[in-house]
C-alpha cells in the first residue's frame, strides 16, 4: 500500500477542526474548478469563432491549388491534361486565369482581381451557395459576377445594359506610355450576379469565363495562372500532392486550404495562444490559493505529523503526503471544472444562451484537443504548486512536539 497516498486521501476528505482552514481549502478548490472551466469555455469559444470565420473563406477554397512558381502564368501541355484527367485521386479540377485589373462603370472605377474560370469550376467549389443575387456566368460570354463590395462601389445592377462596365488591364511591354489608349487592353462586360463571402473577397474579386480573361491578357488557350483541384473522398492529400507534382513538375507550387489562408490561420492561432496564456496566468494565481491551503493544513496537522514521524515515517514520505494531497485537489478540481464547462458549452450549442446578434448565437466548438490541453495544464500547475508547498515540510516542523 502507498502509505503517503492513503494519508493524503484521508486528509483530502476529512475536515479540519479549524473552520478558517476549511474555508481556505474550499476557496482553493473552487478557484481550480472555476479556472479550468473558464479556460475550456474560452478555448471552445475561440474554436467556434475560428470555424465560423474559416467557413466563409473555405466555401470557395479548393482542396488543392497549383500556382505558378515563376512569372505570372504557365502553360498546360496536352500530355499533362491527359495525365491529370486520369489521376485517380482527383475528382475534378478547374483551370484558372487571375490578374489585377481596373473595373469601371460610368464615372466610377476601382481595382479588382479578375478570376477567369472554366465550366468545371462549380464542380470544384460550391460557389452557388454564395451568390446573393442573379446567376452564375456562362462560358463563351462577356458576363461577370462581382463581389458585394464592388457592386456597391460602382453601383452595379444586374443585366443593366444602360450602364456600360469596362475592365482594363495594362498591356505588357517596355518603354514610355505615350497615350492611355495604347496602354491598356479593355473589354466591355455585363454583370449577371453578386456574391457575398467575406469583406476581403467581396471588395476585391470578380469572376468571368476563362476565355474572356485569356483574351484580355493575350494568353494562349492552355495558358493559365493556376489550377484548382477537388479531391475524391478519403484520398490522402499528401499522396495527391506528390502525384500532381510528378505531372506538373517544378513549374507549380501546390497549396492546401490551410496554406491558402496562412495569414488568417496564423492570426487565429496567435489569438488563441494569447487567450490561453492569459487564462493560464489566471490559473497560476488561483494555484497560489492551493499552496496557501496546503501550508495552512501542514500547520494544523503538526501534532499528527509529529506522531507519524515518531512511528517511523520519514520526512520525505510526509512531504509526499502533502504533494499527493495538492495534486489530488488540483486534478479533482480540474476534472469537475471540465465537466461544468462541458455542460455550459453544450447548453450554448443547444439553447443559444449568448447571442452576438438577435439571429446569430455565439459559436462554440467542443474539441478533444482542448479537453486534453486544459486537463494537462491543470495537472502540471497543480503538481508544481504541490511541490512548492510540500518542500516547506522540514524535520524541525515535524519534531516540534517531540
Amino acid at each position: 500500500m502507498n502509505f503517503p497516498l492513503y494519508i493524503a486521501k484521508r486528509y483530502l476528505r476529512s475536515k479540519s477542526s479549524n473552520n478558517a482552514i476549511n474555508f481556505i481549502t474550499i476557496i482553493a478548490i473552487v478557484g481550480v474548478i472555476l479556472g479550468s472551466a473558464s479556460l475550456f469555455i474560452v478555448l471552445s469559444g475561440f474554436a467556434g469563432l475560428k470555424d465560423f470565420t474559416l467557413q466563409f473563406s473555405s466555401i470557395i477554397d479548393p482542396n488543392l491549388k497549383a500556382e505558378t512558381s515563376k512569372g505570372k502564368s504557365f502553360e498546360l501541355t496536352d500530355s499533362e491534361i491527359f495525365k491529370l484527367n486520369n489521376l485517380d485521386e482527383i475528382a475534378m479540377y478547374s483551370k484558372i486565369v487571375e490578374e489585377r485589373v481596373i473595373i469601371a462603370s460610368q464615372d466610377k472605377n476601382t481595382l479588382a482581381n479578375i478570376k477567369g474560370v472554366d465550366e468545371r469550376y462549380q464542380d470544384v467549389v460550391d460557389f452557388d451557395s454564395v451568390i446573393e443575387h442573379g446567376n452564375w456566368i456562362e462560358q463563351n460570354s462577356r458576363q461577370i459576377v462581382v463581389g458585394w463590395g464592388i457592386a456597391n462601389s460602382l453601383s452595379l445592377g444586374l443585366l443593366d445594359y444602360t450602364k456600360p462596365v469596362n475592365i482594363y488591364v495594362p498591356k505588357p511591354g517596355k518603354g514610355q506610355i505615350t497615350s492611355t489608349k495604347n496602354a491598356f487592353n479593355s473589354i466591355k462586360v455585363v454583370n449577371v450576379g453578386v456574391f457575398f463571402v467575406n469583406e476581403k473577397l467581396n471588395d476585391t474579386y470578380i469572376f468571368s469565363p476563362i476565355g474572356l480573361a485569356q483574351n484580355l491578357l493575350n494568353y494562349e488557350p492552355n495558358q493559365v495562372t493556376a489550377i484548382e483541384f477537388k479531391l475524391k473522398e478519403g484520398v490522402d492529400e499528401s499522396v495527391a500532392i506528390e502525384k500532381i507534382k510528378t505531372i506538373l513538375g517544378d513549374k507549380v507550387i501546390l497549396k492546401n486550404r490551410a496554406q491558402l489562408n496562412d495569414a488568417l490561420y496564423k492570426m487565429l492561432n496567435t489569438e488563441n495562444l494569447a487567450v490561453y496564456l492569459i487564462f493560464t496566468l489566471v490559473l497560476i494565481i488561483a494555484f497560489f490559493n492551493v499552496i496557501g491551503s496546503l501550508i495552512m493544513m501542514m500547520l494544523d496537522k503538526k501534532r499528527s505529523l509529529n506522531t507519524l514521524f515518531n512511528i517511523g515515517v520519514t520526512v520525505k514520505d510526509i512531504r509526499r503526503i502533502f504533494f499527493y494531497q495538492g495534486s489530488l485537489m488540483s486534478i479533482v478540481g480540474g476534472f469537475i471544472g471540465i465537466i461544468v464547462s462541458l455542460i455550459v458549452v453544450f447548453l450554448q450549442k443547444t439553447f443559444s444562451l449568448v447571442m452576438i446578434t438577435p439571429s446569430l448565437p455565439y459559436p462554440v466548438t467542443i474539441r478533444f484537443g482542448n479537453l486534453i490541453l486544459v486537463f494537462l495544464t491543470i495537472s502540471v500547475l497543480g503538481i508544481i504548486a504541490s511541490k512548492i508547498a510540500s518542500v516547506r515540510i522540514s524535520k524541525s516542523l515535524v519534531e516540534e512536539y517531540h
